[in-house]
């Protein structure tokens, strides 16, 4: 299991498509090379100013190394101020335990659910039930932000999985989310 930070943008209006140009060419690359791994980015189907997307660590020290490389160095620093003029809200960021999440190629649309369980124990007969090892279930993580230049929401419980599943009986937050295509690399 890694540490995974679901990440969920806020945007100027009609600036999503300007920020995913930019994150495909420097971002995904910019990071990988520091040693974070780039997974899934998406549109929200039903918000059009809305980009959400996931990185991933072996463990939180690798995480707190990896974060700074990347905010100072030169990737961040070039285009840092073309990336900020286009949101209004970077702070909703869920700090999780998981797989991680990268949709199969070709997938049009990916079903993210975020659930607010009262009950771990009662979660656990749910998720037996209804999830499978496909819907790639993350928890919440509840080491503290050893990088606190970037937010991440504390004090709450998540549960987030990807792919279709019973509702559960608990708050939760159903997103439809479109894949953003990989920028060509050669």
């Amino acid at each position: 299991m890694s540490i995974v930070e679901l990440r969920q943008y806020s945007l100027h209006p009609g600036t999503r498509e300007t920020l995913i140009e930019l994150f495909e060419r420097e971002f995904v690359i910019g990071q990988q090379a520091v040693g974070i791994t780039v997974g899934g980015r998406f549109r929200d189907l039903d918000d059009p100013d809305r980009f959400v997307w996931l990185r991933w660590f072996p463990d939180m020290a690798h995480r707190r190394r990896a974060l700074e490389a990347f905010y100072t160095g030169p990737v961040w620093r070039k285009h840092r101020d073309a990336a900020n003029a286009t949101m209004v809200d970077s702070d909703d960021v869920l700090l999780l335990r998981g797989p991680g999440f990268t949709p199969s190629p070709g997938a049009r649309e990916v079903l993210m659910t975020v659930c607010h369980p009262t009950d771990a124990a009662a979660f656990e007969v749910y998720a037996a039930r209804h999830l499978g090892p496909g819907h790639a279930l993350h928890c919440t993580e509840h080491a503290e932000n050893d990088y606190p230049l970037l937010p991440v929401r504390a004090g709450e419980d998540a549960r987030v999985w990807f792919g279709p599943a019973e509702p559960p009986p608990w708050p939760t937050r159903r997103l439809w989310l479109q894949p953003v295509t990989p920028w060509p690399t050669a």
